[in-house]
């Protein structure tokens, strides 16, 4: 068998690469899979509103100690002095969102509450997209002994109630903001790993994958410059929407009393305060549950209109 030299590989590997490239244009056309997602998802009304919100509050959230103290109060510190008078007040003009029993903004609380939030959905959201992607390429690409154990660790994973395998994880590392999000974002691998196995699959016997692998690219060249991009669409849209689900876990745990800790603002600490004055003060659960629900809701729309924005189906539409 005649090998071909090292530069004879070089030139041939240009090829699948420029053949790799053609096939993300499309054929006859020098459009892109990125700058048609683009054009779609402006064209989609909801997802733009989402995306604006979004940015809206991680604005909001980055500048609060600029302006928020100076104006609303502190969001930690209860103000002893005027507690008879603050405590409990409904929505004004001097107080949006109304007062706590302690007399705290609800509405700085809730401001701080989304850097919390925000903070955590996304570093959880990247360790387990982080963690899902190596283990979703390993089990798709090289399959056999790999893909068993992989996906059936995933089993595993996926077998335990997610809330309470998340709790008995932030028992045994201890309650703070960084287990928080270091909990959830292990417990969230193997949804990314499936999603991104499936995506390897469809994409590594196409032909510029075998004539990559025919001139000797390695391994880790033809995952990251042949497969990856033609598969990272997909994780693309469901980070997105993991962003929410993680920010609704996290709520969920502190309204449990297992996540971040009093007297830090967190959306779901509010909840739990807010609880015993239902009936009384229903402003306490209502604001920082409708913040909950904005936030989530906005990244599953976003989610939903990359989901369509970047379908290579509608390449031509």
């Amino acid at each position: 068998m005649l090998y071909p030299s090292p530069t004879q590989r070089l030139g041939m590997e240009a090829t699948a690469d420029a053949a790799a490239q053609e096939h993300d244009k499309g054929s006859g056309t020098s459009r892109t899979l990125w700058g048609d997602a683009w054009k779609r998802l402006r064209q989609n009304k909801l997802a733009i509103i989402a995306a604006c919100w979004i940015i809206f509050v991680a604005l909001v959230a980055i500048t609060a100690d600029l302006w928020a103290p100076q104006l609303l109060g502190s969001p930690t510190a209860a103000d002893t002095t005027q507690m008879a008078t603050q405590s409990l007040l409904p929505p004004s003009l001097d107080h949006p969102f109304g007062t706590d029993v302690t007399g705290r903004d609800i509405l700085v609380r809730v401001i701080y509450g989304a850097r919390i939030s925000l903070t955590i959905g996304l570093l959880a959201t990247a360790i387990s997209t982080a963690i899902g992607l190596v283990m979703g390429a390993l089990a798709a690409y090289y399959g056999g002994i790999w893909d068993t154990i992989i996906m059936r660790a995933a089993d595993i994973f996926l077998a335990f109630p997610y809330v309470l395998f998340v709790l008995c994880l932030i028992a045994a590392l201890g309650q703070s903001i960084t287990n928080v999000f270091v909990a959830i974002g292990i417990l969230g691998w193997p949804s990314i790993a499936r999603v991104f196995r499936s995506a390897i699959l469809s994409v590594k016997e196409n032909d510029y994958v075998d004539a990559a692998r025919a001139m000797g690219a390695s391994d880790a060249r033809i995952i990251a410059r042949h497969i990856f991009p033609n598969s990272v669409a997909s994780i693309v849209v469901y980070a997105t929407m993991n962003i929410g689900s993680a920010i609704l876990s996290e709520a969920a745990i502190s309204f449990l009393g297992m996540g971040v800790q009093p007297p830090n603002p967190s959306w779901g600490i509010m909840i739990q305060d807010g609880q015993a004055y239902l009936m009384t003060a229903p402003w306490l659960m209502i604001m920082p549950g409708l913040a909950i629900l904005s936030t989530v809701l906005a990244f599953t729309l976003l989610g939903d209109g990359l989901r369509d924005a970047l379908d290579v189906k509608m390449k031509d539409a």
